[in-house]
Formats: C-alpha cells, sequence, structure tokens
C-alpha cells in the first residue's frame, strides 16, 4: 500500500472505533416528540415598569426554572430563543393544565397592609398613594388592601419546611434582601398595632390580582417593632403540597415581565415510541436495499460502498450522540434520508472511474479509482455544500423540531464525505491492488461501463437538439400546479395559520360525523375533525385554551370510549403569522444563496438556470400538495428546503460536466456539449437518485403517518428534481448562453501534457465507450 491509502486505513479505523465505543457506552438525547412530553414557547410583554429585552428575559427564565422546578419534572429544560422568548420542555408531561398555571401566574407579587373588610359592592382599583385593590381572601371574605408596600422582587428566599419541635406543622420561612427586609419589618410593624384577631393586623400576599396568604402579626409582635427579615415564618394549616406551593409562588412569584404561551405542543410516549420503531424499521430495510443495489451495480467496489455506508451510520450517530444533539422526529427522518444520499459521493466517483478506465484500457485498474476520485472532487464539494446551504437554512431560519432535522442533515453530509473519501477510498484502493480483482471485469465493476451508458452510447439521443420543446412541458407542469394551488387552496397547517390541533385515541371506533357533531352540540362548532391514522382522531379548532381542550376530549370520551391524547399542538396567532413569514423568508434566501453560490463557482448563466429550476421543483411540490390536499406545515418546509438542495446538488452535478467539456471543446456548438454531458451524467443522477428512493419509500410505507407527509414530499421532489435538473436547468442555460457575449470557460491544462500531441488531439467529447 502506498502511504496515503495506509493513513486513510489508519484514520478510518481510529473514527470508527471511537464511534463504536460511543455508540455503546452513550446515549441519544431525544427530543419531545419522540420520548413524550410537553414543549412550551413563552414570549415575554412589556410591562409598566420593564421592557422585554435580553436581561429581562434572562432573569424570567431563572424565575420560572425555579417554579417549573416545583413540578418534579425529570430534567426539564429552559433555554432562551431570541430577545424576549422561552422555550420550556417537560418530559412526560402529558397534562400541560397544571405546568401552564404554574407557569401562567404572571403578575408582580406585592405585600399590602390590610385596611378591614370590604364595604358592601365596594371594588376599588389599585391606586398608588391612595386606596389599593378590594380581593377575596383564602376563606372568600373581601378585604380591602392598602398599596403595595413591597414587591416580590425583595424576596430573597422561601422555604417550606415541618415544625415538628413547636407543634405548628408545616410552615413557610421568607427571608428578604436588605432594603427588602427594612419594609417588611415597617410593615409587619404597623399590623402589629392592630389588636389580636383584628383583620388589619393581617398582612396580604397578591399574586396576580388573588390574595395567595393574609398570614396575621404574631401577638408576641409589638407595635412598630415588627418582624425582622429572615425569622418570619407563616404558619396555618397547610398540607405538605400547600407549603410548598405557597413557597414556590413566593419565591418564584416575582415575573420581571408578563409572559403569555404562543406555542404549545404535547405528544404521547407512545406515539414517540412507535415513530422510533417505524423509522429504525425504515433505515435497516431502506439502507439494506440501497446496498443491495449499489452492490449489484457496482459489484465488489460496491459492496465495498456499502460497507463503507455502514460505517457512515455509526459515526454520524456518534457524532450526535456526542455532540448532544437532540434527536427529534424530523432530525430522525434526516438521518436516515442522509443513508441514501451517502451514496452520491460513491456513485460519482465510480462513474468517473468507469468514464476513465474506458477512455484508457490500458490503464491499471487503481489508476482508474484513482482519476475518478480526483475529477470527482470538484462535483462532489460543490453538492455537499449546497446541501449544506440548505441544512444551515433549517437551522437558522427553521423552528423547533426543523431545527434538529437541519443539524442532522449537515452532520450526516459531512460523515457521508468521510465514509466516501476516506473509507471507501481506503477499501477500493487495497481491493485495486489485488490482481485477481484487476484482471476480473466481472467483478470489480469498474472495468465495465454499465448497461445505462452502454444504451446511451449506442442510442446517442439527441436531447438538447430542441431546448424549447422541454422547457414548454416544464411550463406545462408548472401550470397544473399552480392551477391546484389556485382551485384547491394550499392546507395550511395549524403551525402557520394559529389554532390547536389535537389528535386522539379511543378505545372504540368513532364515526367521524358523529363526532363532529357532538362537538357541535356540546359548542365547539369550528371544530374540524378528521382521521388520523389507524382508528385515531384529529380536532383542529381555532382559539383552544387547556380547559377547553379537557371538555372537548370529555365529549369525545362519551363517544369512544376511553380517550388518551396523542398529539397536542397550540399555535398562537401571532406565531402562527410569524412562522409563515419566516416560511417564506427561507425560501427567498435559499434561493438567493443557492444563486450567488452558483454564480461564484459557475456561469450567471448557469445560476440563473439552475435556481430557475429549483423555483420550478418549489412550484410544483406545493402544487401536488395543493392537489392532494395535504397538510403544509413546518415539516413540510424541512422537506422543501431540502429538495431545493438536492435539485441544486444535481443541477451542479451537470453544469460541473458541461464546464469541463465545454473547456476542452471551446469551438464545438455548446448543445453539443450539454447533450453529451447529459448523457455521461445521467448514470450517476439515476442511481443517486435510486438510492434515495429506497429510503424514502420505506419511511413512506412504514414510517407511520407521522413521516408519511414528510416522506411524499421527498419523494416527489426528489423525482420532479432529477427531471428538472436534466430537462428543465440545461435547456435554460442554452438559451441563456445565446443571448450571452461571455466567451467559454479557459480549459485546465493536465500537468505534463503539451499541446499538438496524440492526446490532446483526440476527440475531445469522445468518452472512450465502446459496445
Amino acid at each position: 500500500m502506498t502511504r496515503a491509502t495506509t493513513v486513510r486505513a489508519v484514520l478510518a479505523a481510529a473514527v470508527l472505533l471511537v464511534s463504536v465505543l460511543i455508540t455503546l457506552t452513550m446515549s441519544p438525547r431525544l427530543g419531545l416528540d419522540l420520548q413524550g412530553g410537553t414543549r412550551l414557547v413563552l414570549q415575554a410583554k412589556d410591562s409598566d415598569t420593564a421592557k422585554a429585552d435580553r436581561e429581562s428575559t434572562d432573569r424570567t427564565l431563572e424565575v420560572l426554572r425555579q417554579r417549573i422546578d416545583s413540578l418534579g419534572v425529570t430534567e426539564p429544560t429552559l433555554t432562551r430563543s431570541g430577545e424576549d422568548r422561552i422555550i420550556v420542555e417537560l418530559p412526560d408531561v402529558q397534562d400541560p393544565r397544571k405546568a401552564a398555571e404554574v407557569i401562567g401566574r404572571t403578575a408582580q407579587l406585592s405585600f399590602h397592609a390590610v385596611q378591614g373588610p370590604a364595604a358592601q359592592n365596594d371594588d376599588r382599583a389599585d391606586a398608588e398613594g391612595g386606596n389599593g385593590p378590594t380581593l377575596p381572601d383564602e376563606q372568600g371574605r373581601s378585604l380591602d388592601l392598602g398599596p403595595a408596600r413591597l414587591s416580590g422582587a425583595g424576596v430573597k428566599d422561601a422555604t417550606a419546611a415541618f415544625d415538628a419541635q413547636q407543634g405548628a406543622g408545616w410552615t413557610v420561612s421568607l427571608d428578604f434582601h436588605k432594603k427588602a427586609g427594612r419594609d417588611w419589618t415597617r410593615l409587619t410593624g404597623e399590623a402589629a398595632c392592630h389588636p389580636v384577631e383584628d383583620d388589619r393586623r393581617r398582612v396580604a400576599i397578591v399574586l396576580d390580582r388573588q390574595i395567595i396568604s393574609s398570614p396575621q402579626v404574631s401577638p408576641s409582635v409589638g407595635c412598630n417593632v415588627g418582624l425582622p427579615s429572615g425569622s418570619t415564618q407563616i404558619t396555618g394549616s397547610f398540607s405538605a403540597d400547600e407549603a410548598r406551593e405557597l413557597a414556590l409562588l413566593i419565591k418564584g412569584g416575582a415575573l420581571p415581565l408578563p409572559v403569555e404561551i404562543v406555542e404549545q405542543r404535547t405528544v404521547g410516549p407512545t406515539l414517540g415510541a412507535a415513530a422510533i420503531d417505524a423509522s429504525a424499521r425504515a433505515a435497516l430495510i431502506g439502507a439494506a436495499a440501497t446496498a443491495l443495489f449499489i452492490t449489484i451495480v457496482y459489484r465488489l467496489f460496491g459492496a465495498l460502498a456499502a460497507g463503507a455506508l455502514a460505517a457512515y451510520g455509526v459515526i454520524s450517530y456518534a457524532a450526535l450522540v456526542a455532540l448532544g444533539v437532540t434527536l427529534t422526529l424530523p432530525g430522525l427522518a434526516g438521518f436516515v434520508l442522509a443513508i441514501g444520499m451517502a451514496v452520491d459521493a460513491n456513485v460519482l466517483v465510480f462513474e468517473r472511474a468507469r468514464e476513465e478506465h474506458a477512455q484508457h484500457p490500458g490503464r491499471s485498474l487503481l489508476s482508474s479509482l484513482t482519476a475518478g476520485f480526483r475529477n470527482a472532487w470538484s462535483a462532489v464539494a460543490d453538492s455537499n455544500v449546497t446541501t449544506l446551504i440548505a441544512a444551515g437554512l433549517l437551522f437558522f431560519l427553521g423552528s423547533g423540531p426543523v431545527k434538529g432535522f437541519g443539524v442532522t442533515l449537515a452532520i450526516g453530509v459531512l460523515a457521508s464525505m468521510f465514509s466516501a473519501l476516506v473509507i471507501a477510498r481506503a477499501l477500493t484502493e487495497i481491493a485495486a491492488r489485488s490482481r485477481f480483482v484487476s484482471d476480473y471485469r466481472g467483478i470489480n465493476g469498474i472495468a465495465a461501463p454499465g448497461r445505462v451508458r452502454t444504451w446511451l452510447t449506442r442510442r446517442d439521443p439527441q436531447l438538447m437538439r430542441s431546448p424549447r420543446r422541454w422547457l414548454l412541458i416544464s411550463t406545462a407542469l408548472i401550470a397544473v400546479a399552480v392551477l391546484g394551488i389556485v382551485v384547491r387552496g394550499v392546507n395550511l397547517g395549524v403551525e402557520f395559520t394559529g389554532g390547536r390541533l389535537v389528535e386522539y385515541s379511543t378505545s372504540r371506533p368513532v364515526d367521524v360525523e358523529r363526532a363532529r357533531t357532538a362537538l357541535a352540540d356540546a359548542g365547539f362548532g369550528d371544530a374540524e375533525v378528521t382521521t388520523a391514522g389507524a382508528g385515531d382522531l384529529s380536532v383542529r379548532t381555532g382559539k383552544l385554551d387547556n380547559d377547553g381542550e379537557h371538555s372537548l376530549r370529555a365529549v369525545l370520551a362519551k363517544e369512544g370510549g376511553k380517550t388518551t391524547k396523542v398529539r397536542d399542538e397550540l399555535i398562537g396567532p401571532s406565531l402562527g403569522d410569524e412562522l409563515r413569514r419566516n416560511a417564506l423568508i427561507a425560501l427567498g434566501i435559499a434561493v438567493l444563496v443557492q444563486l450567488a453560490y452558483l454564480a461564484i463557482r459557475f456561469r450567471w448563466t448557469f445560476a440563473v438556470a439552475s435556481v430557475a429550476a429549483l423555483v420550478h421543483d418549489v412550484i410544483i411540490l406545493v402544487g401536488a400538495f395543493a392537489w392532494l390536499g395535504r397538510t403544509v406545515d413546518g415539516i413540510f418546509l424541512a422537506a422543501l428546503l431540502t429538495v431545493i438542495g438536492y435539485s441544486v446538488n444535481d443541477s451542479v452535478v451537470v453544469f460541473d460536466r458541461v464546464r469541463e467539456l465545454w473547456a476542452k471543446a471551446r469551438r464545438v456548438p455548446l448543445a453539443t456539449v450539454a447533450n453529451r454531458a447529459v448523457l455521461q451524467t445521467v448514470p450517476r443522477t439515476l442511481n443517486t437518485g435510486m438510492g434515495a428512493l429506497f429510503i424514502l419509500t420505506a419511511l413512506a410505507v412504514l414510517g407511520g403517518d407521522s413521516l408519511a407527509d414528510f416522506a411524499l414530499a421527498l419523494l416527489i421532489g426528489i423525482c420532479v428534481g432529477t427531471y428538472s435538473s436534466v430537462l428543465t436547468a440545461v435547456p435554460a442555460a442554452l438559451l441563456l448562453e445565446r443571448s450571452s457575449k461571455a466567451p467559454p470557460p479557459a480549459r485546465k491544462r493536465a500537468p505534463g501534457r503539451r499541446s499538438g500531441t496524440k492526446a490532446a488531439r483526440r476527440d475531445p467529447l469522445d468518452n472512450g465507450a465502446r459496445v
């Protein structure tokens, strides 16, 4: 072996060994849509005294963290998103009402002097410097309160404890910051000036315009003496839960800003487990079909590439685990999809190696393989960069699980390049040195041109003779798609429109019409009821709070017996507008970024043609979903941006070959050059597409309802993208070049080759294939 091959083999073995160790010793971090739980997105609002900025949002997050810790949720996650949003993830929480109730208590905590029982029908409002509010106490009696003397921001700590020595039972101890402690002493000292059992001897603790406690100052406290901070203890007939909740509300009740729940998602654990099982089956079957396919097409080298594909799966999974990436349902689908896309680099290399071997029959198998890796590098790099651009856009412009898909896709692309350019290359170079492999053409898979290439060489179809014909067909397809968008309309998901979508599983089948009638009779007239999977019901409504959802579920339980919530999505109208706007921005940026990258790497005509092809793909995919009545949501957006990356990927491979051949034959008509480039890249396009289709078909059939639309969108997108990269992008580039006066690309002279040699005088468009 050469030194380079040895280095690749050692590097591949080391990375694979580390990946196996990580896989065996570390567990993946599952998102809530896979392990079950509730995800809340809170938005901080400007108040009279504070503005929603990064600093105040961080303080609000810490207060919320203290509140949520009291719920006993295992490993809750709270993170700030942007300037004014907080994301709360609560694993295993299936009923978000309790969490929302604790989180939703957002008013400022305040301490008031009690002026006495309220007069009849007295409902005075807050007035600083005058009388305070009139509110009911714990027993329901209305009390007149003085102005707020102390805010909850002054509370340093509040703890619940059981006082066994004094026999007071469960108590709540308060500790204040320095200045607030002096205010507390003054407040309790004034209250102590009133007789025992007088309401005015009480101190009211108010949260969200509710008196959560109004303890009397102890008879042992003297007038104007008050209680010192750090030794204040609230006693009463508290249970353990009541004492803990009171301590929690006092300690965490002082939110710097009020917050609003703008998004709420709940996923049942059974749905997550089913999604994992379905995705695992789809991955195994799809990967096995892909491995079998490339083994049949490329024989021994295909089998070695399949081994590298298995190594890719281990490496990419280990990278996800080691980096602590949260694996979501779309991310899991992205991991499975990347398996199919990982064969692309191998296919590019093997097809170039076949061409090299056909052009130079006397060249050794190892030399042809090395030339294949060298000549395919440009297309491999450009195609993977375009996919990374799509993944980056998904991460920065997507939301929630879509971000996970972007991260997974990016890691998959990098891992696939390593597996193809390091692992597969090391394996194939070692095999190519074997005399047995080199001598038997039917074994290695490189020495023979392949059936598709042989058929194309024999037929030599002139696909680019009339480019306008293909553009007319593409225009007709776009017209059909636009007609579907206009006639049927786009069924935007609740993620983009706002509202609530809940899926239920019932113990006995429920007719959709019967469920719709029952809900309408119960006051849910705007509820849209459809089937969701095997007998489940999906209910979509406008504004519906958690109590309303509980009542809705009770109505369905009367019809279908035991009713279990499988999935719950609540999106506020403002967030829905924002997500819809961000989706359009993401598409626009995707188009512009791809245009800029292609214009830099290629000619502006090629860049415009490629972008025209991807816009063609986007319109057709949206139109297809409109005709089929499928939901367009965030997961569809992830599929759409992936299709954009895939479409540009295919166009890059074709235009890379056009540029190469045109530079060698500057005087040959561009239509002839483009036709030859298309014919030479068709085997790669078909073989790569087949690898992805095996995976996506497995996802569509075996992935369950959660992934069905995602897989369908990618199936349609890849088929349309394969067509457009050849029969839309190339014809468009030909027409643009006719109006362009730019010269052909300069030829890159190979090292050591001089003009005038026999090799230089050979037909530059001849691929050397013979039948």
